[in-house]
């Protein structure tokens, strides 16, 4: 079973994020990725792109499910604030 430091490692290998968190529970994962990468990009690019650094894992069910809430830098201050 996967535990949330390989799953972020996994992502942060592929995507050069300036905050992210990895939550989960084996199965069922929660991240949370801030990066300059998803500016001008919608929600759904953004959620592809983190996906895509996962490669096959989310078809081979070693990652069952992910929950992705990404933000670039300037929107995670702002919520930060």
């Amino acid at each position: 079973m996967m535990t949330a430091d390989e799953l972020k490692q996994i992502i942060a290998s592929g995507l050069a994020c300036d905050h992210l968190t990895v939550e989960g529970d084996g199965r069922h994962w929660y991240a949370t990725a801030v990066a300059a990468e998803f500016e001008g990009k919608r929600a759904i690019a953004r959620h592809q792109r983190v996906y895509a650094t996962l490669g096959n894992r989310m078809k081979t069910d070693e990652v069952h499910a992910l929950s992705i809430k990404a933000f670039t830098p300037s929107e995670w201050a702002a919520q930060a604030a």
